[in-house]
């Protein structure tokens, strides 16, 4: 007949597994992910996409977030890898900087090593308007055109609400440039002034809330970054950092209405510490969409 007596030593080995399960848990989040770089590839279907475009390599980097507590050499490890996919276009989607102006030249010096047949294209992030939420509040209003600055004098092409037509054997595809949406300088209008509804878009947003603004323009994906996957998703409690709005596009490839969206975990962090969301160098490959 088995004993009704409580087992009281089952519950300190019971703490004792949880216990040491999440501070081994919390280690790797504070030590290996933050700088355990993922390279992940993706197929992006393209509506109508020209031949001349099949294959077209963009690979996406965001959310560098170069500061005191961003290992350089992790950035720098993210840069080379990135040119090892031999890129036909390196978009980046932001937050270049953390906080101020100390690292801005530094890492503009870093993004200028990137290479790609059509060159390299970006659009800032709300840490680089010196913008920390929704309500827009600068604490910096200069610091926006620092950035800009610095990263045109690095050979980059700065879309700040505004297309570029990238040409490739006469066939046209073109890459639509925004400001962060917090920052209240989002112009989608004026980004997609003159742009072709008969030829291929590629939108360059950083935060990927920015899709659901599109109001039937087409678009045919969007890439962003913001949200860096979570940073932390927790068994049991998921990615907690992030609210309820910001879950809808946390980390991947999504559809939304004729668009695609890919939302990368960014490459830095606000602070260090990573868990189920690691560091991320995207390459996405265009390939014609069939909607017969």
């Amino acid at each position: 007949m088995p004993s009704l007596r409580p087992d009281y030593h089952s519950r300190p080995r019971r703490l004792a597994r949880w216990l040491g399960r999440n501070w081994a848990r919390i280690s790797y989040g504070r030590r290996i992910e933050p700088t355990w770089l993922e390279l992940t590839s993706h197929v992006a279907p393209i509506l109508s996409l020209p031949p001349e475009f099949h294959g077209f390599r963009l690979v996406h980097l965001t959310d560098l977030h170069a500061g005191s507590s961003v290992c350089f050499k992790h950035l720098e490890q993210s840069i080379e890898l990135a040119n090892a996919q031999a890129p036909d276009l390196v978009a980046l989607t932001g937050d270049f900087i953390h906080k101020g102006r100390r690292y801005v030249d530094r890492v503009a010096r870093m993004v200028s090593r990137l290479a790609a047949r059509h060159g390299v294209v970006a659009v800032l992030g709300n840490h680089d308007f010196a913008v920390r939420n929704a309500l827009g509040v600068r604490s910096n209003r200069r610091l926006h055109n620092l950035v800009t600055d610095a990263l045109g004098c690095a050979g980059v092409t700065v879309l700040r609400n505004r297309a570029l037509r990238i040409h490739q054997a006469g066939k046209v595809l073109n890459v639509v440039g925004v400001d962060d949406l917090w920052s209240g300088a989002c112009d989608l209008e004026a980004a997609f002034e003159g742009v072709d509804e008969g030829q291929p878009s590629v939108l360059l947003a950083h935060n990927p809330r920015t899709i659901e603004r599109l109001n039937g323009r087409r678009c045919d994906l969007v890439l962003s970054g913001h949200t860096h996957g979570g940073q932390i998703n927790w068994p049991g409690l998921g990615r907690f950092l992030l609210g309820r709005r910001g879950q809808r596009f946390a980390a991947g490839m999504y559809r939304y209405n004729r668009s695609l969206l890919y939302v990368n975990r960014g490459v830095g962090h606000g602070f260090r510490f990573r868990f189920g969301a690691r560091p991320e160098v995207a390459v996405l490959e265009l390939q014609p969409r069939d909607d017969s």
